[in-house]
């Protein structure tokens, strides 16, 4: 029954193992047994798509909170271990898993060595528990008014442009947001197809372009391209400051337009708040509150 629901929840077999930690021909195995035993099809199988039938959505509607009830009951037993066990799976953009992740990881799993952390990394605004996920991070105005928010990495961040000294010694240095749209810009497009505008603000005055240039990347994963490309002299890259940090500090980049820089609050691990939270997720959580107040 848990095949069929991971299964028919992430829409096949492949990406249902990816989100179980299983194999697919496991999953297909277990499927057909329950569909042998039931007598009944419950999954539309094609070469591209695998889709539940009439039956299938029927049960999957009954099954999948009934089995989240059935995991929320076994995990109660963690509350009576000295140390917590299990897996926990959390939802996070590539700028959290470079920026906030490191600082956290490495102590949290010394001092929990019983719990496996399992880090997908996703730009796109996605339920967390639909992609078998306990929890995600993300910045605030991306989070759903029902979850649950804890302050997790730096509180402040700011977006930062930077060139190379040879770009700007060839094209001279913007002195304003909109000398940007003269330049060659590297911009960043996220799955969805959106490539958002460069913002800046200075004394209470926003500025938002959206230039032009060479090359677009695919934002979080491809990010790393477009610095090493601005650090070759090929345009102005825009990103988060501490992504970019380690070029600043050795003189690969220079800030262009450092007092136009916006500032933001820091991201956030959310989670549902309606559902009993496993415990490898609140050692997690009281882990990062610690830190936090340390």
């Amino acid at each position: 029954m848990n095949a069929f629901v991971t299964v028919a929840s992430a829409g096949g077999f492949r990406e249902g193992a990816r989100l179980s930690g299983g194999s697919a021909s496991a999953l297909s195995e277990a499927v057909r047994r329950l569909e042998a035993q039931l007598g009944v099809r419950l999954l539309n199988r094609t070469t591209r798509s695998v889709s539940p039938t009439d039956a299938g959505k029927g049960l999957l509607d009954r099954l999948a909170p009934a089995l989240a009830e059935v995991d929320d009951a076994l995990d109660v037993v963690n509350h009576f271990r000295d140390r917590p066990a299990g897996t926990l799976r959390l939802n996070v953009p590539m700028s959290a898993s470079r920026l906030a992740l490191p600082a956290i990881v490495p102590p949290f799993l010394a001092a929990y060595p019983d719990i496996r952390l399992e880090i997908l990394t996703d730009e796109n605004f996605v339920d967390v528990l639909a992609e078998g996920c306990d929890a995600g991070i993300r910045y605030d105005e991306r989070l759903e008014q029902d979850m649950i928010a804890v302050p997790i990495g730096p509180r402040v961040q700011r977006y930062a442009a930077a060139a190379s000294p040879a770009y700007l010694a060839r094209h001279g240095r913007p002195t304003h947001p909109r000398d940007l749209l003269d330049h060659a810009c590297l911009r960043g497009r996220f799955a969805s197809g959106n490539m958002p505008a460069w913002e800046f603000e200075k004394d209470g005055e926003t500025v938002m372009v959206e230039p032009t240039g060479p090359l677009i990347v695919r934002a979080g994963g491809a990010s790393d391209l477009a610095v090493e490309a601005s650090v070759a002299g090929t345009g102005i890259v825009f990103l988060f400051e501490d992504w970019i940090r380690p070029q600043l500090d050795s003189g690969a980049l220079e800030p262009v337009l450092e007092d136009w820089w916006l500032a933001f609050p820091g991201p956030f691990l959310y989670y549902p708040g309606r559902r009993l939270v496993p415990a490898p997720l609140r050692a997690f959580i009281d882990f990062i509150r610690s830190a936090a107040t340390a």
